[in-house]
């Protein structure tokens, strides 16, 4: 898995959009963030439904099975960027609670889609205070993980699916490069 503009989920027609959609974006950093949605949702033009949008990036959904992450802003670059290699870097015992990066490119990030979501209870609130002091004695600060940046894994774990916000500090850094297999 690696930065790139191929893809095994997208279409060729689909990247060469979103590619040019991310190429133009610092033209429109001056827009509200609903311009900068209603904006991208009119010029891509993808086939995807859209499930959700933030402050740097629109979500849509690939086929009920990906979420596809892509740019409305500048910051949306190096938030994909950060997702990316934060989950192919951090220790296997933190990237069981990151949803699983599955490919990324210039101006866009897919992702697992995950559904289902964390009972708001005072179980999962203390699961969610220890796994952000787990990343946390990582070496990475997880920042806005809340519930609507949480999902339930099959094996029931607590996974963050919006992760473009941590951050590494440059000094202590325990995230360790992962040995090619």
């Amino acid at each position: 898995m690696s930065a790139s503009n191929h893809s095994s989920i997208l279409s060729k027609d689909d990247i060469k959009q979103i590619t040019s959609w991310a190429k133009k974006i610092k033209k429109i950093d001056h827009l509200s963030k609903k311009q900068r949605i209603n904006k991208a949702k009119n010029e891509l033009k993808l086939k995807y439904k859209v499930i959700g949008a933030g402050r740097n990036r629109i979500v849509f959904d690939v086929n009920n099975r990906y979420a596809l992450k892509v740019v409305i802003t500048e910051k949306g670059l190096k938030n994909n960027e950060i997702e990316f290699k934060i989950y192919k870097h951090c220790p296997d015992h933190l990237r069981k609670h990151l949803c699983p990066v599955k490919e990324i490119g210039f101006g866009w990030i897919i992702m697992d889609k995950m559904k289902k979501k964390v009972p708001r209870n005072k179980l999962y609130k203390r699961k969610k205070q220890k796994l952000k002091k787990k990343f946390q004695k990582n070496g990475i600060v997880p920042k806005d993980v809340k519930w609507a940046n949480t999902a339930l894994s099959k094996s029931g774990d607590i996974t963050v699916l919006d992760y473009g916000i941590f951050s590494i500090p440059s000094k202590g850094i325990k995230i360790k490069k992962r040995r090619k297999k």
